[in-house]
């Protein structure tokens, strides 16, 4: 198997070949360095993440795709790069969508709108507040994250500003593809979002929290 390195390499030969010069963000500058594929990170956005009671200050926000992809061969054991080009990891013991471990917390507000039952299981506010919180003691113990900026929907005028804050790059790439891609200039205007995820799926729910039936948590 080829080492880290080779792959960063022939990832940034394969990328130059597709765009015609070495791989550019979103305004156009560049973001590799021929020598050794390796990813020149002086361009990168950065964010503070302090407001959410995360002190962790090397933080990336929306960073270009091999920027991604570098992080995670360099950070992130078990990581490759397949013949197609395909980044591929290892998610960890849940590879799926866990929909037993989904909760919804209730709230006066929308107590009426959500048909709860076995899908739609209640969590109180408590709860989720206890997990949120393990959410961050993990976050605050990793030397550098990632943030995306995104949107869900795509009409101006009734899409939602969606905010990713997770601990893997991967996860950062993953939400690069699912949620609307901002401009230069939605990005620099973006603003509050109105939705914040914290994104802690390396570390374990606690079991004995009212709500949770494993170590999973999705709220």
């Amino acid at each position: 198997m080829a080492s880290q390195e080779d792959q960063l390499h022939s990832f940034h030969q394969s990328l130059s070949a597709v765009l015609g010069s070495s791989p550019v963000d979103a305004a156009g500058a560049s973001l590799m360095e021929s020598r050794g594929g390796q990813v020149d990170h002086g361009d990168v956005d950065h964010v503070d993440v302090e407001e959410y009671g995360i002190h962790t200050t090397k933080v990336f926000r929306n960073p270009a795709v091999p920027i991604l992809y570098e992080q995670a061969l360099k950070n992130e054991a078990g990581s490759n790069i397949t013949n197609t080009g395909a980044l591929v990891v290892r998610s960890g013991a849940k590879t799926g969508r866990s929909p037993k471990d989904k909760r919804i917390v209730f709230e006066e507000s929308t107590a009426e709108d959500v048909w709860w039952g076995p899908v739609n299981i209640k969590l109180d506010e408590h709860s989720f507040l206890v997990n949120r919180e393990r959410a961050i003691d993990y976050l605050n113990t990793q030397e550098q994250l990632y943030v995306f900026d995104g949107f869900a929907g795509w009409d101006p005028a009734y899409r939602i500003k969606v905010r990713v804050i997770t601990s893997r790059a991967y996860h950062c790439l993953f939400m690069h593809d699912m949620l609307i891609r901002p401009t230069t200039a939605e990005l620099e205007a973006f603003g509050e979002p109105d939705y914040v995820i914290y994104n802690a799926g390396c570390f374990p729910a606690n079991r004995y929290t009212e709500g949770m039936t494993s170590a999973t948590s999705v709220a």
